[in-house]
């Protein structure tokens, strides 16, 4: 049986040790083709998050997806100080080579306009890995362009669970809360993958070993990487593995169960920005719930351990 064609995707990333390990499962995987990955500040600064972008394509050999330098800031307050958790790289310390080219020329969010509006409406999807202000200021400055998604993926938020960078706040909207508010709000096909999903997926140290120990250079990357993010803590028997939930919900969306959700977003001063509260009236957002963790990481592995770095999946 022939392969379905390749869904045509933008990883709109921060990286950010998950990202990395959720930019390369996309790139292991040949049911997506990468038309480019825009960059946003959040785990650490622009500069940093749009270099280790490029090194993460360097390292897989593909030279022929671009990257584009999206916001620096939120998009009307401060940006949050650099995750410690990352490491001063943003990347753990895992070494990986330099890009191979720099950055295009052109804003992250004036490209994605510009190629929106030259794709059929609905065949390109976004997967969003860090604070959604980049789609955010597409809806604002391009909403003919925005409409045209197909449909954001994004990490972030949290319904039942505790935050992680409040009581109830989880990092990517608290970072932007005003720019998660637009998204949300904004009618666009968007499926949210929150804490209450991301921490249930969770590599321990004798997957990361399994990953590492690969002959494999995507598996054994992605074992290094998730290795890193033990050295960054303490007493962990597992680490949760946020970003590469949003590549696994658009390879297997049979793996969770998702609800139609009326949310808000608190944009408020304080400890509570990015909050997401269900109420009556809101707008309605497809929520993944539940997960079928087991499967998840099955997935994770077989697709890591599959392809090689080089690899460019042309259909």
């Amino acid at each position: 049986m022939p392969l379905a064609k390749p869904r045509m995707t933008v990883i709109d990333t921060d990286p950010g040790i998950d990202d990395a390990i959720g930019i390369l499962l996309a790139l292991s995987s040949p049911e997506f083709t990468i038309a480019g990955v825009t960059t946003v500040a959040g785990n650490i600064g622009i500069e940093a998050t749009t270099r280790n972008a490029g090194r993460l394509l360097a390292f897989a050999g593909r030279e022929d997806i671009s990257v584009f330098q999206g916001a620096a800031a939120p998009l009307s307050r401060v940006g949050p100080e650099p995750l410690n958790l990352h490491g001063e790289d943003g990347i753990g310390g895992v070494a990986l080579p330099d890009p191979a080219r720099p950055p295009e020329g052109r804003n992250a969010v004036e490209w994605l306009a510009e190629f929106l509006l030259d794709q059929p409406v609905g065949t390109v999807d976004v997967l969003a890995l860090g604070p959604l202000t980049n789609i955010a200021r597409l809806i604002l400055a391009s909403p003919e362009a925005a409409k045209r998604v197909g449909r954001v993926i994004a990490m972030g938020g949290a319904i039942y669970e505790r935050g992680n960078v409040g009581p109830r706040s989880e990092f990517n909207l608290w970072a932007d809360p005003e720019a998660a508010a637009v998204v949300v709000t904004s009618g666009l096909p968007l499926v949210l993958i929150p804490l209450d999903v991301t921490r249930r997926v969770r590599a321990t140290r004798e997957f990361s070993g399994i990953l590492a120990s690969s002959e494999k250079s995507f598996a054994s990357m992605a074992g290094k990487l998730i290795e890193s993010y033990f050295e960054s803590t303490t007493n962990r028997e597992s680490r949760p593995l946020h970003d590469p939930c949003v590549m696994l919900f658009a390879l297997s969306p049979e793996l969770f169960h998702c609800e139609n959700l009326e949310l808000s977003v608190s944009t408020a001063g304080n400890e509570h920005a990015g909050e997401l509260a269900v109420a009556a009236g809101s707008t309605s957002v497809r929520v993944a719930l539940r997960v079928d963790a087991p499967a998840a990481l099955e997935l994770l592995e077989r697709q890591l351990t599959a392809a090689q770095a080089g690899d460019k999946f042309k259909i």
